[in-house]
């Protein structure tokens, strides 16, 4: 079984649900204006329509924190209505929708990589008249934080990493592992060759299984707040299409590890949930001491989503660490 074939289900759990394909067209409400001026905006950068929010009241003299989205193919909606007021009240907000995501535009050339992916924000950077910003991301949009720290470390003044991916074969080993607890012995039924890698080797035994209820076990350690999170994302009215998380599980993700933590000479904020699968928290762990000025946080009662499970912690740490900066 090729990785490329599961290459939906495997993003979607680094996002927040393995969800239906529909995309919507552009927001009435998106303007022109001042490209940070409070409100919706859209702009054509790199090639492609993007979509961002702007929010806070906090001096134009700080620098602004770009939310970056898991999935690949979430949105920032979720974070932008359970966490976003929360931290708007001291630094202002850029909500981003990554190309093909959301309410940004699916590229009529299916034009999907890490490598465009951090031009698209270094493009948007530059845009915004931006000299530095912030970086705030969750899952997948941790690792699209590092890539682009890594390729711009003069524009970045900080970063925010939360439950992030940066080491695919310890995140797909911790799936290993929980597969073969809730499973025991489906892993050696599976016809994958030796040098299958664990990605592969997961999603052959997931056939015939409730893969959905599986990934959801990795994120969440309590069933109500995936029910919270279901509403949100029911709320928001938008759902993955899929095109960004098929192209790169099909290339780059299966084997991605992050290797330029020298080039990060920031201070990282590096937070982990105790209970997260779906990363696993000895990759952020590794992370952290790799990194030449990292924090690590461990959340005791949160899965993926420690701004939704532990919300007035994360809101503490975080808004505590974006004093420090510029």
């Amino acid at each position: 079984m090729s990785s490329s074939r599961w290459g939906v289900l495997g993003c979607a759990v680094l996002s927040a649900l393995l969800v239906a394909c529909a995309h919507p067209g552009p927001r009435a409400g998106a303007t022109s204006r001042a490209p940070l001026a409070a409100g919706e905006h859209e702009r054509v950068v790199n090639g492609v329509r993007l979509y961002y929010r702007v929010a806070g009241d906090a001096p134009a003299t700080r620098a602004p924190v770009l939310f970056l989205h898991g999935g690949p193919g979430y949105n920032s909606y979720s974070f932008a209505r359970l966490m976003g007021p929360r931290l708007e009240k001291s630094r202002r907000m850029v909500y981003l929708d990554q190309r093909g995501c959301g309410r940004s535009e699916r590229p009529w050339n299916g034009r999907y990589s890490l490598e465009v992916l951090v031009a698209d924000l270094e493009a948007l950077r530059q845009e915004l008249g931006l000299e530095r910003w912030v970086l705030l991301g969750h899952s997948f949009g941790g690792t699209l934080a590092l890539e682009y720290a890594a390729r711009y470390p003069q524009h970045v003044a900080g970063m925010v990493f939360v439950s992030g991916f940066s080491d695919a074969a310890a995140s797909f080993s911790t799936w290993k592992s929980e597969l073969e607890r809730q499973y025991p012995g489906r892993l050696a039924e599976t016809e994958t060759p030796e040098e299958a890698s664990d990605y592969e080797r997961v999603m052959e035994a997931l056939q015939g299984l409730d893969a959905r209820t599986f990934f959801h076990t990795l994120q969440f350690r309590d069933a109500t707040y995936l029910q919270q999170q279901e509403e949100v994302d029911a709320e928001s009215g938008l759902r993955n299409t899929g095109e960004l998380s098929r192209a790169l599980f099909s290339n780059e993700l299966p084997g991605y590890r992050f290797t330029a933590a020298e080039r990060l000479t920031v201070p990282v904020l590096v937070i982990g949930g105790r209970y997260d699968q779906t990363i696993g928290l000895e990759s952020m762990k590794a992370l952290a001491k790799a990194l030449p000025r990292a924090t690590l946080l461990e959340y005791e009662r949160s899965g993926h989503f420690p701004y939704l499970e532990e919300p007035n912690r994360f809101e503490q740490d975080v808004s505590r660490f974006l004093s420090t900066l510029p």
